[in-house]
């Protein structure tokens, strides 16, 4: 399985700001051509190329450490699918968007969205834990990286295997074991949080649980029995959506890629800006486009309610390269 390298610019984070000319030059070449999707501002003018840099923290993986899984194939699939509609009532996840804040950390927020997901759907909704962000962020390590600098999938899925994650919700939650500590934060024009400032270090690793939370933390730990990459396939990756849950999944983000709003995205205009970890949750076509429905780790009010739509089928931008997930413990 191949990553994408994110090289790490977060010292211009606090430069001088990106002039809205610049944003404004690719939304209007990507709205004047006859594309697939819609562009519009989602960052306002103080927010930096860097700092949206420093937002895509999948790292290059060194070696594979996640055997290629044979998915069985379901004899007739349907030609769209989206796991909030089937599970949505009784797995609230599904339906999440979640907020990494300042922080490099979507390796993080991809994989603990689909395992989440995953303990709901697999237990057929018996259980419901929300898998803690901030347990696999803080206590991986080395192993899966650098923290708020960028991590990698593979190890990420390792870490559920043999550490196992807590329960945790979003920041200021008071949910489960270990809520999120970094602040979600403003990135955009207009929207109800203050405005993001700069990179937040990473929180230190801590083997215990809020003050009040009633379960110990190694009580507290879920585990995967098994993890695994699925191959550079369409019908493999919808096959193991559709069977076992959303995966995540890793894609290079070009410049033009932040401004999207609405429609099924795909490289139109402008430079690499680093590997970024999603959450993938379902498939379709859109005036015969297909594509993937894809839950996006920078708060509601970006693209379209947090969610976004890529291409399928031609691995844009290599989505479709990167994909991991497992089965859980139950």
């Amino acid at each position: 399985m191949k990553f994408l390298t994110l090289l790490f610019l977060f010292a211009g984070v606090g430069g001088l700001p990106q002039h809205r000319s610049l944003f404004d030059e690719e939304i209007n070449i990507v709205n004047s051509l006859e594309t697939t999707w819609t562009a519009g501002v989602n960052f306002g003018p103080e927010v930096t190329e860097s700092y949206i840099k420093g937002l895509c923290g999948t790292l290059e993986e060194k070696e594979n450490i996640l055997e290629v899984k044979q998915v069985p194939v379901v004899a007739t699939l349907p030609d769209s699918y989206d796991t909030r509609e089937k599970w949505g009532s009784i797995c609230p996840s599904t339906t999440e968007i979640r907020d990494q804040g300042s922080c490099g950390s979507c390796w993080a927020f991809g994989a603990v969205e689909a395992f989440t997901d995953r303990i709901c759907i697999q237990s057929n909704g018996a259980k419901n834990p929300h898998i803690s962000a901030e347990d696999l962020l803080t206590c991986c390590g080395f192993w899966c990286g650098f923290g708020c600098n960028g991590g990698r999938l593979g190890p990420a899925w390792n870490f559920f295997k043999y550490a196992g994650a807590v329960t945790g919700g979003q920041y200021n939650s008071s949910e489960g074991c270990q809520p999120y500590e970094i602040p979600s934060c403003e990135h955009h024009t207009a929207g109800s949080k203050k405005p993001c400032e700069g990179s937040e270090p990473t929180p230190k690793c801590k083997k215990s649980c809020r003050e009040g939370y009633n379960v110990s933390y190694s009580d507290d730990k879920h585990k995967v029995s098994s993890h695994y990459s699925i191959a550079n396939d369409e019908e493999q990756i919808k096959n193991e959506i559709y069977l076992n849950g959303p995966v995540e999944a890793a894609f290079t983000v070009y410049s033009d890629f932040p401004n999207y709003k609405s429609g099924v995205y795909k490289y139109t205009t402008g430079n690499a800006l680093g590997g970024h970890a999603i959450k993938i949750l379902g498939w379709g076509v859109e005036n015969n486009v297909p594509y993937w429905l894809v839950a996006n780790s920078w708060n509601p009010d970006w693209g379209d309610k947090g969610f976004f739509k890529i291409l399928r089928g031609s691995n844009e931008c290599g989505i479709e390269a990167s994909v991991v997930a497992g089965m859980v413990l139950l």
